[in-house]
């Protein structure tokens, strides 16, 4: 069989396997990274007309002192309808020109792996890029016409929970069955899927029959930085700030589409267009809290809303270990620091937590098979370190049934043993 790449084009990081001679490799995509399997879903572009993806993206970017542009979670906006493209120093590039540029990376790094051209691919997808149907649709079709743009001819997609389901299969020992519940949590979504397993060699076998039930809802681990940055965050940028309305004694909240926008990562950068940084000017010049607002115009002009993203991101990681941990963060003339309690991360994402355990319920109840059925859950991604996301599993099924491994290389694993389902033999 020819040599196919199986790429996991995540909202936070992007991975590559490649299948060949009938096994799966995860290879190194981004050498400058602390994971060089692991490469971030992120582009900058400098003045000069240069592109940087990955590590190497965030290195110029904070080396030029935000000079260029930073763009960041591009996967969220593939279902998008309003979102087509955007314009970067007068040349414009579409969605599907952006994801390209990275497929594009990944694939030079595979081919220089290989040592020859490699034009076919299973590509992960989520269960649910969008709960509308037609944004679902239109999102897959932006992601595979990336995919041809980038150099692919032959494209399959692959939902990334089975993928994790087919990682988790090669461990078993020959002749093994499970029934499993695959969690997959990545930056943007939440998927599940129910699934029969076999160790042993499986692989070119029709595998739908063995799906008894899949779902995926659209909260994950983005949507609880999100949730610290509106509760405990926000307040430093303006949340709570009041301004008097023009020749007026009456006091007005400001916008909550700012705020609201202010608090998703990847949405920050819509706050540089003109008309909203010249109404944010006016608001500070009539607030009840100046500096916040002053502190909110150099977050958009210095671009620094990912960094603050990430001491938010270690803040919540740190929760998976402790009771207690501090957001720490210093940007002209701005030193916060923001106690924050595992208590309270439970406290204020518990709306978050309902939607994916709701969701989780609803994938069980689909399968027609009762909790105490399930042998094994098998939970993969970041945010499954969470101790109230592990907890949900723990209560449903025992502790003694839950397992980690490898959570951020799983899926892009699973799309690899995924080949031989797409692809005959040659």
């Amino acid at each position: 069989m020819k040599v196919v790449f199986g790429i996991d084009f995540g909202t936070t990081n992007s991975a590559l396997s490649i299948y060949r001679d009938g096994k799966v490799e995860v290879v190194d995509i981004d050498e400058s990274g602390a994971n060089r399997s692991l490469m971030r879903s992120v582009l900058y572009f400098n003045e000069d007309d240069e592109i940087f993806a990955g590590q190497e993206a965030i290195s110029h970017y904070v080396g030029e002192g935000a000079a260029g542009r930073f763009m960041q979670s591009i996967k969220t906006f593939l279902p998008n309808r309003s979102f087509e493209g955007t314009e970067v120093f007068g040349k414009k590039y579409g969605i599907d020109d952006l994801v390209a540029i990275i497929l594009r990376r990944i694939k030079a790094k595979g081919e220089a792996y290989v040592g020859s051209p490699v034009d076919s691919v299973v590509l992960g997808r989520p269960v649910v890029f969008s709960e509308d149907a037609e944004k679902d649709a239109l999102a897959q079709k932006r992601l595979e016409q990336a995919a041809r743009k980038a150099g692919f001819r032959h494209i399959h997609f692959q939902f990334e929970p089975v993928a994790a389901a087919l990682a988790y299969e090669e461990t078993l020992p020959a002749g093994g069955e499970k029934l499993v519940f695959i969690g997959d949590f990545g930056g943007g979504t939440s998927d599940f899927t129910v699934i029969r397993v076999k160790g042993g060699d499986f692989a070119r076998a029709d595998r739908r029959a063995d799906v008894l039930s899949i779902g995926g809802v659209y909260t994950a681990g983005d949507k609880f930085d999100s949730q610290i940055m509106w509760e405990k965050v926000a307040k430093y940028f303006g949340r709570g700030v009041k301004y008097k309305g023009m020749g007026k004694e009456e006091l007005f909240d400001i916008p909550h589409s700012i705020i609201y926008t202010l608090c998703q990562w990847h949405r920050i950068p819509l706050l540089r267009a003109r008309k909203t940084r010249e109404q944010i000017r006016l608001i500070k010049n009539a607030a009840t809290d100046r500096q916040a607002l002053e502190n909110l115009e150099h977050l958009i002009s210095d671009n620094y809303g990912f960094f603050l993203f990430q001491c938010i991101e270690k803040a919540k990681c740190e929760l998976s270990q402790q009771d207690a941990t501090q957001i720490s963060f210093k940007e002209r003339g701005l030193i916060l620091e923001e106690g924050i309690t595992r208590e309270e991360f439970e406290a204020i994402n518990r709306e978050n937590l309902s939607r994916i355990s709701n969701c989780i319920d609803e994938v069980i109840s689909r399968s027609g098979v009762g909790r105490d059925q399930i042998d094994t859950v098998f939970l993969t991604g970041g945010t499954s370190r969470i101790p109230m996301i592990r907890r949900l599993f723990e209560e449903r099924f025992g502790e003694d049934k839950l397992e980690n491994r490898n959570a951020f290389t799983s899926v892009v694993h699973g799309l690899g043993a995924s080949v031989p389902l797409f692809y005959e033999a040659d």
